[in-house]
């Protein structure tokens, strides 16, 4: 008689979770995911929060692994209903009294629009856009032995670097800084912190390699079809259920969790070792974000064009003033 029991238990649908039922899922072994709010996807959802009409993602609105995720090019996410929309643009930095940075998905064209510092520019992302794969290889996965380990080193001696540090040695043009550190803002620490330049490196990398497409329909469409393949695999996703106790769940041969480190304590920390109970009750949170909804009933008067094509606008200011932002947030 088959066993009843599921191989496996994931308790949290947002993509991590779901991705990691897939996986499982196609290797032959059946799972169960376990989500607390009504519908999947966790940050990955989208509402109507305004007026009737309207549909707003409720968390991550853009989505660049999306489109370069080594993982999600091997799903058939078309099938299921997903389509990119890539801007005009990824990315706009206006400024006070200039034009502003554009990021293009066209490297060339984003050098040419930085005067003095279009060179500098493409010298800094030439090499890892062009070894884009093998760098996100790299880096999306656990701690191994390298397998590209000149293309993570090339990546890993400019990421290390304070964002504002690695602006001030490569961009003159407060156009090329401000952008960059606009983009390494997403790393949400001080600038003048070791590894800020990682994000922006990260994110102006796989901007020029896949854009920074949003889903068609907001992006619980992504999370829908990933519930959707999964559910085609025999997998199955069981909304408005919130696990509080391990004790609740039916007996399976592992149990995942995508959650954060204080949910995880609370369902199974009577479970887990004395040190990993440690890590996870010394996890220091970062700051929030405040997210502002809008129903317009026309386009942004943005003075700039380039600012009306772009998918991402940051607004920002000056290198100086992102910094200053910044630091100021982790200061409270």
């Amino acid at each position: 008689m088959a066993d009843p029991r599921p191989d496996a238990i994931v308790v949290g649908a947002g993509p991590n979770g779901l991705a990691a039922a897939i996986t499982l899922a196609r290797a032959g072994r059946s799972v169960v995911v376990y989500e607390a709010e009504a519908a999947p996807g966790g940050g990955c959802r989208s509402q109507p929060l305004t007026l009737p009409g309207f549909v707003h993602d409720v968390c991550s609105a853009v989505h660049p692994l999306a489109a370069g995720s080594l993982f999600f090019r091997t799903l058939p996410l078309q099938d299921f209903g997903v389509e990119l929309v890539q801007p005009g643009a990824p990315l706009a930095h206006p400024l006070d009294g200039e034009e502003p940075a554009v990021l293009c998905q066209d490297l060339d064209e984003t050098a040419a629009g930085l005067g003095r510092d279009g060179a500098a520019y493409r010298r800094l992302f030439h090499p890892l856009v062009t070894h884009i794969d093998e760098l996100l290889g790299e880096i999306h996965g656990p701690l191994r032995p390298p397998r590209h380990p000149f293309v993570l080193a090339r990546f890993g001696m400019r990421a290390m670097m304070p964002a504002v540090a690695l602006s001030r040695a490569y961009f003159r043009e407060p156009r090329a800084r401000a952008m960059f550190t606009g983009m390494a803002g997403h790393s949400i620490l001080p600038l003048t912190t070791p590894f800020t330049a990682a994000a922006a490196l990260l994110l102006g990398t796989v901007g020029h390699a896949y854009g920074w497409p949003f889903v068609k329909g907001g992006s619980q469409a992504l999370a829908d079809a990933l519930v959707a393949y999964l559910q085609s695999l025999g997998g199955e996703v069981i909304t408005d259920h919130r696990v509080t106790s391990l004790d609740e769940l039916p007996e399976s041969r592992a149990v995942l969790f995508d959650l954060t480190p204080q949910q995880i304590l609370a369902i199974a920390g009577d479970q887990l070792s004395t040190g990993y109970r440690r890590s996870l009750e010394h996890y220091r949170y970062g700051p929030g974000v405040f997210k502002l909804d809008w129903a317009l009933k026309e386009p942004i008067p943005w003075k700039a064009d380039a600012c009306r094509q772009a998918g991402t606008v940051h607004l920002g200011g000056t290198m100086e003033e992102v910094a200053a932002g910044e630091a100021a947030v982790w200061r409270g």
